[in-house]
Order: C-alpha cells, then sequence, then structure tokens
C-alpha cells in the first residue's frame, strides 16, 4: 500500500502547469506531444517546481467536457515518463485520477471539490487532494457569477467540502484548497479573495492559489496571456505574503524567484528587533 500523503509546506511549493491539452487558454496546444510535454516536465523541474499539475482537458471559460478515454490518452503517456517526479493530476473523474496515481500520481487536483464524481473519494484512498471552489462548471461559470460576500462563501464551501472529504476516510493532512480564481468569479470577485485571502487560514489547509495569467489579469492591465508575466509576479508575490502555500505557475523560474523573494520579506518583517 502506498504511504499515505502529507502536505510538507514548510515553504511555499511551486506547482508548474502542464496543459496536454488543445485548448488551454494560456499554452493550449503547445505540449500535445508526449516528447514535449515530458521535455516541458523536465524543463519546470530543473526550474524549481516542487509538482508538475498535468491536465488533459481544458477548464478555461467555456470549455465543454472531453471522454474519459481521451483524457487518459494525453496524460498517462506523459506521467509514466516522469518517474520520480512529484505529479498532480487535475481532473475531475475517478477513472482518469485512478489510473493517474497507478500510474506514479501522487496528488489529485479536483476543481469540482469531489462534486462531479461520487467514485473520487474512493479513488483517492492515501493520494493528496486540492479541493477546490467553483460556481458551476467550466462551461457556464463565467455567465454572471453572482455572490453576496465572496470571499465569506469560498470559505464556507471549502469548509464543508474538507468535511466531507474527512467524513469518506480522506485525512485532513491530505488535504490543501483553492479559492479558484477564476472560476465562477468576476474581476472584483478575485481581487476580493487575493485582498482577503488570509480568511483562508482558518481552514487550517494549506492554501493553493493558481492565479497566472488570468483573465481578471489581462482585464487589469490590458493584457493578452503572454503579457501578463509582471501581473502574475504582483499576485503571486501578494498571496505569498498573505498565506498561500502552494502557487500554480506557468512560469516556474520567474515565480521561484518571486517567491523567495517574498518569503525572504515576510521573514525580516516577523523577525524581533
Amino acid at each position: 500500500m502506498t504511504a499515505r500523503f502529507q502536505w510538507n509546506c514548510s515553504r511555499p511549493l511551486i506547482m508548474g502547469v502542464l496543459n496536454v491539452t488543445p485548448d488551454s487558454f494560456a499554452d493550449g496546444g503547445r505540449f500535445l506531444d508526449v516528447n514535449q510535454a515530458v521535455a516541458h516536465a523536465q524543463e519546470m523541474i530543473a526550474a524549481g517546481a516542487d509538482i508538475i499539475d498535468i491536465g488533459g482537458e481544458s477548464t478555461r471559460p467555456g470549455a465543454l467536457p472531453v471522454s474519459a478515454d481521451e483524457e487518459l490518452r494525453r496524460v498517462i503517456p506523459v506521467i509514466e515518463r516522469l518517474p520520480g517526479v512529484m505529479v498532480s493530476i487535475d481532473t475531475t473523474k475517478a477513472a482518469v485520477a485512478e489510473q493517474a496515481l497507478a500510474a506514479g500520481a501522487r496528488i489529485v487536483n479536483d476543481i469540482s471539490a469531489l462534486r462531479f464524481d461520487a467514485r473520487m473519494p474512493e479513488v483517492i484512498g492515501n493520494a493528496g487532494v486540492v479541493l477546490m471552489h467553483m460556481q458551476g462548471t467550466p462551461a457556464t461559470m463565467q455567465q454572471s457569477p453572482t455572490y453576496g460576500d465572496v470571499v465569506v462563501e469560498v470559505r464556507e464551501f471549502l469548509r464543508e467540502r474538507i468535511a466531507f472529504a474527512e467524513a469518506r476516510g480522506i485525512k485532513k493532512t491530505q488535504i490543501a484548497v483553492d479559492p479558484g480564481i477564476g472560476f465562477g468569479k468576476s474581476v472584483a470577485h478575485n481581487l476580493a479573495l487575493l485582498a482577503r485571502l488570509e480568511a483562508l487560514a482558518e481552514l487550517d489547509c494549506p492554501v493553493l492559489v493558481g492565479t497566472s495569467r488570468k483573465s481578471f489579469i489581462g482585464k487589469v492591465l490590458d493584457r493578452e496571456p503572454h503579457e501578463r508575466l509582471w501581473g502574475t509576479a504582483a499576485t503571486v508575490a501578494w498571496a505569498v505574503a498573505h498565506g498561500a502555500r502552494i502557487v500554480r505557475v506557468h512560469d516556474v523560474t520567474e515565480m521561484r524567484d518571486v517567491t523567495r523573494m517574498t518569503v525572504a520579506l515576510c521573514q525580516a518583517r516577523d523577525m524581533k528587533a
């Protein structure tokens, strides 16, 4: 039996994004070829990524689901060629998670927070899991998202999903939570979640933040996805300074430096004179 996964976030972890899809918003189609995908994963590890998050189904706004068979065809050959790498499988399907874990993945990154597939808690077993907030589905989530207090509602949703997971045998030490920046949120909602990120600390699970190249940065700065490096850097620095323990990014080299510098500043701030 595989040893039970436990998050070790003694320092903020870098999760590198690897989309093996034709239609992801930032890099769709670049890594459909297995050799290119594996090479990019190895580059991100060399640049300082702690985790490689592999997804075979786009979750961009308006994206439609693909079959489990197609998702498996895209992700399993890549995972199998990354032995010794901490791999996260980005999926909502238990069948995909099951085969990915058998192929060597250690974490399931489930944007549905275990809501879309009843078998997912059983499949996770001893693996790590990321529970994310999303209003709606990728196909519908940006159709006028509405909240009373977005921070409170996201926090209480995640609290309920943690309890759901624990009731099904998943230990709290296996769980990280993600407020779901860009998943059923307006620009104002995303900014509010980041501004009040420390409100999620009381959930007592590592907080993962994924802002990399997202559209709210583009709308604030009037920049296309490939022009959002500096906007992403600002959000990563802010997130780490306000409690994020995992950052999910495309630009590993740059965001590793941003993270390390932010940690150094926070440590200096907290030192007694």
